[in-house]
């Protein structure tokens, strides 16, 4: 039914995993640019450049399709994003686009550009829109890679993509202003969303990999407690809403259940220890669906 476009390079090993981790696993195939889904909503697969798939997307090629919010804006493609997957090559996050300069530079924002300087980019249309709303005349040069070598010898600065700014620093470069933010995003083709069919298709998918996005890093921790220390462990309890709290057969206590962040809990479970819980579980959590 739908068609899928993959991002190849940087994001592919984290996009392969949240689909595994949708139970939507992506299999490789001899074919290595055509895996496949098991699964009846997805049809086709391909893995293609993250800069190519939006507009792909937009000219019918693929009905949906993974790439970065930086490429959307730079290929100006007309698609839908509906959902903000803030995964990167890393792992969960949010890569920056800036502006670069020379360490020794006096430079310390864009409105300090010269008119005339020369920029080297990856990202040509968005680096000319952004000096043009600041009235900056500058010479954009598209660069093949490799950005960071060109400045200061051939360039004046540079505009790429980063996530914390540690290659920059180990090319003597400093970071003087972030052009955008920018997040892996599920992208449709128009047609496909307006066709009642496929649309539904597409939610359910939508459904599936932000379930997978909410629960990372997060836990369920289901733990009991006596009535006289009810009230002292739910006050040190975090909670999504409300925790559940739920009557013990035959005797006096409760079972509590909450979320929590699994950076939080090794100061949080002796904290609840100490306020009373005891039969404390800690469980992976690994969608969940609001």
């Amino acid at each position: 039914m739908l068609s899928l476009a993959i991002p190849k390079g940087s994001l592919q090993e984290q996009t392969m995993l949240l689909f595994a981790q949708a139970d939507l696993g992506i299999r490789k195939s001899s074919r290595a640019y055509n895996p496949t889904i098991d699964d009846h909503r997805i049809e086709r697969v391909k893995v293609l450049r993250p800069q190519e798939i939006p507009l792909f997307v937009q000219d019918g090629y693929f009905d949906i399709g993974l790439s970065g919010h930086d490429w959307v804006r730079e290929s100006g493609a007309d698609v839908i994003e509906i959902a903000d997957l803030p995964y990167a090559k890393t792992g969960a996050g949010v890569v920056r686009m800036v502006l670069a300069v020379p360490e020794e530079s006096s430079i310390a924002s864009a409105r300090d550009i010269k008119p005339g300087s020369r920029i080297t980019t990856e990202f040509p249309r968005v680096t000319k829109e952004y000096f043009d709303r600041l009235g900056i005349d500058v010479e954009v040069f598209f660069s093949y890679g490799a950005t960071e070598a060109k400045v200061p010898e051939m360039m004046d600065a540079l505009v790429d993509l980063t996530e914390t700014g540690s290659t920059l620093r180990k090319n003597g470069l400093k970071i003087v202003d972030t052009i955008l933010e920018s997040t892996t995003r599920l992208l449709v083709n128009r047609a496909a969303w307006e066709d009642p069919t496929k649309r539904q298709a597409i939610e359910e998918i939508r459904t599936l990999l932000l379930g997978v996005i909410e629960a990372r890093g997060k836990v369920l921790l289901s733990m009991n407690v006596s009535g006289a220390c009810l009230e002292a462990v739910v006050a040190v309890l975090p909670a999504m809403k409300r925790p559940t709290v739920n009557s013990l057969y035959g005797c006096d206590g409760y079972e509590i259940t909450t979320v929590a962040e699994k950076s939080t809990v090794n100061v949080l479970i002796p904290k609840l220890k100490a306020a009373g819980a005891d039969d404390i579980l800690e469980i992976p959590i690994t969608k969940i669906v609001r």
